[in-house]
């Protein structure tokens, strides 16, 4: 099962005036939080890619599960 993603964060029209498609709600979180990763990374001298983007990704999802509370 995978993760509750949140919806669309920027939904787009899909032809039947439906809001559909575009970027998740997660994918945004993991954005606005992964320059923050990326500096904390770097302070600590550690720039694997890998390790910042799952960083990213569990503060989005921490972010989700608060939002539903």
């Amino acid at each position: 099962m995978s993760k509750p993603d949140g919806g669309p964060a920027f939904p787009l029209p899909d032809g039947n005036w439906n809001l559909s498609g575009g970027l998740s709600v997660r994918d945004y979180f993991a954005a606005q939080v992964l320059p923050e990763v990326y500096r904390y990374a770097k302070s600590v001298l550690c720039e694997c890619a890998a390790t910042m983007a799952e960083e990213a990704y569990e503060i989005a999802d921490a972010m989700l599960a608060e939002r539903v509370k």
